[in-house]
């Protein structure tokens, strides 16, 4: 009986050993590729295998622009030309305490352009936006397409999670680049941001590309060169995009953990919160509007005179949750002191955001449940004079159990030096460079 199985166009041996030997993949392979992978004909085992190559070969601009396109053919695309207003949107490339989102999206609505922030759970040390808003009673992250384009309509943004059918291609290999140690390749990086970006049909995006200790890119010059390779790949597709370099060598505000972070957040709605988060969500709202055509606004009176706030209310409301519900809490706490007199010089953003993830506020694996008030409060930042035995983070959870990992995880993170040596400790601005 004669074989009825179609004759695949490549062989995934061939490709592999092309990349793995420094070759120059073809437009033709890639989309072969991606899309016999979505499709179960190329195994996790044989992607595996391409991810390393890739991640230690490096690609061209043209293999990684076709490999993007790939991901984003594998499945739909979304389409608000039909709205009434133009459309931005923001991605962080993933930090620690980092809540901007959750003040931002309903800020950039205030001043008439639609913000479609289709967002992720945590992995690792970095946070989920999805997961911080669940720790709100009664909130989902699942909507249609027609409730999200109501909620675009009015009250004008909407935070919710990205459909099945957006990149399949990615959302499989995001999950295999993360057990094979793949995840820093910048050509990986960018497809995987990108593909969803372009995919979802926003007019214009700016992208926060973290850098420092808590980020993917730890130095400046790798950072910059994925913010400019993402900023090509946007305005190569018709996507109006710039990008931030942002600092992440320490934690981004007083929080790390989702409801302390939806705390903090409602607090930079309510015209406060600390001087960072609120730096930087006016610097992204500004740029956002900037890309829309929407110049000359006064962003920060926004959150100061409760017009954020109120969009941010109806976001919450319309998504099943009650914007004004108490926030879980955890059940015990632990308070990590200064040992010395001085100024503390570094508050290392990766071992605290390890340290949340030890207290349960992330997961080792996409499946696992989180603590919804597990998580870190940070008392004392970088530049502030500190004294022994002071509080420099209070540590929260719900099983006690986890306190000697959490404090193993921030051994030689917290450094205090005499005050004299410390002068100049103070933080620079949170906005290291613009790209586009």
């Amino acid at each position: 009986m004669p074989n009825s199985t179609p004759l695949e166009a490549f062989d995934a041996v061939d490709v592999i050993r092309a990349k793995r030997d420094d070759q120059v993949l073809s437009p033709a392979q890639i989309d072969w590729v991606i899309d016999a992978y979505t499709r179960g004909v190329v195994a996790d085992e044989q992607m595996s295998a391409l991810a390393m190559a890739v991640y230690l070969n490096g690609m061209t601009d043209e293999e990684i622009s076709a490999w993007t396109h790939a991901m984003i053919a594998s499945g739909e695309t979304m389409d608000f030309s039909g709205l009434d207003r133009p459309t931005a949107d923001k991605h962080s490339t993933g930090g620690v305490g980092d809540k901007i989102t959750l003040p931002l999206a309903p800020l950039v609505a205030v001043f008439g352009v639609a913000v479609p922030q289709l967002s992720g759970r945590g992995l690792g040390h970095t946070g989920g936006t999805l997961d911080k808003l669940e720790a709100i009673p009664g909130w989902r992250a699942d909507l249609s397409n027609d409730e999200m384009l109501a909620m675009l309509r009015d009250p004008g943004a909407v935070i919710c999670a990205a459909g099945a059918g957006l990149a399949p291609a990615d959302k499989k290999l995001y999950a295999l680049r993360d057990i094979t140690s793949t995840v820093e390749a910048i050509p990986l990086i960018a497809s995987s941001i990108m593909s969803k970006k372009i995919a979802e049909g926003t007019g214009s995006l700016v992208l926060d590309v973290k850098v420092g200790s808590g980020a993917f890119m730890k130095d400046h010059a790798s950072a910059k060169r994925l913010a400019e390779t993402m900023v090509t790949l946007g305005r190569n597709a018709g996507v109006r995009t710039s990008a931030l370099l942002t600092d992440m060598s320490t934690p981004l505000g007083m929080t790390v953990g989702n409801a302390l972070e939806v705390r903090e957040a409602v607090e930079v709605l309510a015209g406060g919160g600390p001087a960072d988060v609120v730096d930087l969500t006016v610097a992204l709202a500004e740029e956002m509007l900037r890309l829309a055509g929407t110049n000359d606004v006064d962003v920060r009176a926004a959150l100061t005179d409760g017009r954020a706030m109120d969009v941010w209310k109806t976001m919450i409301e319309r998504q099943g949750g009650d914007p004004d519900a108490d926030l879980p809490r955890a059940q015990e706490t632990s308070e990590v002191v200064a040992e010395s007199d001085g100024v503390l010089m570094e508050l290392d953003a990766l071992a605290v955001g390890m340290a949340s993830w030890r207290l349960g506020a992330g997961r080792a694996k996409k499946e696992d449940p989180v603590q919804a008030g597990a998580g870190i409060e940070i008392h004392v930042k970088p530049g502030e004079a500190v004294r022994k035995g002071q509080p420099i983070l209070t540590l929260h959870t719900d099983e006690p159990a986890r306190f000697a990992r959490a404090e193993e995880s921030l051994a030689g993170a917290i450094v205090v030096e005499p005050a004299a040596e410390g002068a100049d400790a103070a933080a620079a601005s949170i906005v290291l460079e613009r790209i586009g």
